[in-house]
């Protein structure tokens, strides 16, 4: 699992281009699925026939997509200057190494030295037009010899083990999610299964409005990596979840209100199965979940996630223990669905 998770997150998927992480997985779970297409919107979808064929049509789903640059323009020097895809704070762009379109052009993002900046400017986070990526180029011909206007800069981080169990990578959020449903996809089902690998969700849940639509499931389970926010600067109340106490069970966010039902169905897996979870005690971010559930008649949400802290940073950090939990409940969903 861990290891599949590594592979997956260092892989280069930017909202919108994807290709190798759909790539990646295609290949891996084709073998063991009943059929496999890629739709107009690029998503990914797998069809696994298990044991039963249950009575509401089930689809799980997991975003490939993750956080990155794009190139906006070119000075006369050869720096890029360039916008955020999806929900980046600026302030965690400085010092960063990127690769810059399909070539994978090495850059470093920059801004001027702190030697001359003024008292006033260190006070403030620097404005992403501030900011430029350096690809080493002496100017505007060289780097256009290299990079063209609207290459996509993913973030270079290696995916690495460290302290008590946990992982650091780029794009755990949600490569986790596509996991957990890759070694599910190589397993005996208990339950006929549409796995959904969604396109363009950091840009606002775009794939997943297409794949629901098409597949018209009855229920549909999400997986995610959610903010953790376990930092020491927030205050208790402000804090959403923790890494390393277990699969976080979702009932409401900011663009869903999951099905009360499934939620208990899960909690209750959880805990007849010897299973830590958890709950977020302050309301962020949202899922895909927030899209399928609006579809045509309407679609029964359910939700696990992983906690992560530093969502959409270059290095976010989740706890392996939790990942492996993610999987152990997701494949006991399956089952209960299958005895329904």
């Amino acid at each position: 699992m861990i290891e599949t998770l590594k592979t997956l997150c260092a892989l280069s998927g930017v909202s919108s281009h994807e290709d190798q992480v759909r790539d990646y997985i295609r290949q891996r779970v084709e073998p063991h699925a009943g059929s496999v297409r890629t739709d107009a919107l690029g998503n990914l979808i797998v069809f696994k026939r298990g044991r039963k064929t249950p009575g509401n049509k089930l689809m799980m789903c997991a975003h490939m997509d993750e956080v990155g640059l794009i190139v906006k323009s070119i000075t006369d020097e050869g720096y890029l200057k360039f916008g955020c895809v999806g929900g980046i704070d600026r302030r965690i762009l400085l010092g960063k190494r990127v690769a810059v379109g399909e070539k994978a052009v090495p850059g470093v993002i920059g801004l001027k030295a702190i030697h001359l900046t003024t008292a006033e400017e260190r006070k403030k986070v620097p404005k992403l037009t501030e900011l430029y990526i350096d690809i080493g180029a002496k100017d505007r011909e060289e780097a256009q010899s290299k990079v063209e206007l609207g290459d996509i800069c993913t973030f270079v981080s290696d995916a690495v083990e460290f302290g008590d169990g946990m992982l650091k990578a780029k794009a755990i959020d949600d490569r986790v999610g596509c996991a957990v449903m890759v070694k599910l996809l190589e397993e005996d089902l208990p339950v006929d299964c549409t796995f959904v690998f969604t396109v363009m969700e950091e840009v606002g849940t775009r794939g997943a409005f297409g794949a629901a639509f098409s597949v018209t499931p009855d229920v549909a389970l999400v997986l995610e990596g959610t903010t953790a926010a376990d930092v020491p600067t927030l205050k208790p109340e402000r804090q959403v979840c923790w890494p390393g106490k277990g699969p976080v069970l979702s009932w409401m966010d900011g663009g869903a209100i999951y099905d009360r039902e499934l939620f208990e169905l899960l909690r209750s897996l959880a805990e007849n199965n010897g299973l830590p979870w958890q709950m977020k005690h302050y309301l962020s971010g949202g899922t895909d979940a927030r899209t399928i559930q609006r579809t045509k008649s309407g679609v029964r949400v359910a939700g696990i996630s992983a906690a992560v802290r530093y969502l959409h940073a270059p290095s976010s950090v989740c706890s392996i223990s939790d990942a492996e939990q993610m999987l152990a409940l997701a494949r006991l969903f399956l089952q209960a669905m299958a005895e329904r």
